[in-house]
């Protein structure tokens, strides 16, 4: 496991499970969202991000965390693990209000509120990119490693069972 992308619905713990899979294996982790937006809220082009995210799949070694279901069948073309949280709709939204406020690492700023479009987009998910999301895991299964958790318990005792990368001296 070198190249591993972390996807799933916004609020189910993405970047949570993408940094404890990081302290786990020590490979590189890159955040979609902090590729997207600009620290003023704004976003760089698509051409941009299709650049950056094209260097990033380019190194041997990194996690993706992130949805962007636009760039998805490139990134599973280049990725030897997937991790889909696919999490019940009432722990997204969940995840998504207790982050408000917060500091973060895979994101340029600090959400002040739970956004009305944010929200709808997540209780959109499962109908509009959950699909397209299982569908590319099946077509790309071959050669991979797939991983779809349904709940948090689930996913903390995959980590749980993983041995912390070797010590070099």
């Amino acid at each position: 496991m070198e190249r591993v992308l972390v996807v799933g619905c916004p609020g189910a713990g993405k970047s949570t499970f993408a940094r404890a899979l990081r302290d786990k294996t020590g490979l590189p982790l890159r955040y979609l969202d902090m590729l997207w937006h600009k620290p003023d809220r704004t976003n760089i082009t698509r051409k941009e991000f299709d650049a950056g995210l094209a260097q990033w799949l380019g190194q041997s070694r990194w996690i993706i965390d992130g949805n962007y279901l636009r760039t998805l069948e490139p990134r599973l073309k280049a990725c030897d693990a997937v991790f889909f949280l696919d999490y019940p709709l009432e722990v997204c939204l969940a995840g998504a209000q207790e982050r408000v406020g917060k500091e973060r690492e895979d994101m340029p700023w600090t959400e002040t509120g739970f956004d009305p479009e944010f929200r709808q987009w997540i209780l959109d998910f499962a109908r509009d990119q959950r699909p397209r999301i299982l569908e590319l895991l099946k077509q790309y299964r071959q050669g991979r490693e797939i991983h779809v958790f349904s709940d948090r318990k689930a996913a903390n005792a995959f980590l749980l069972g993983m041995a912390a990368p070797a010590l070099i001296l």
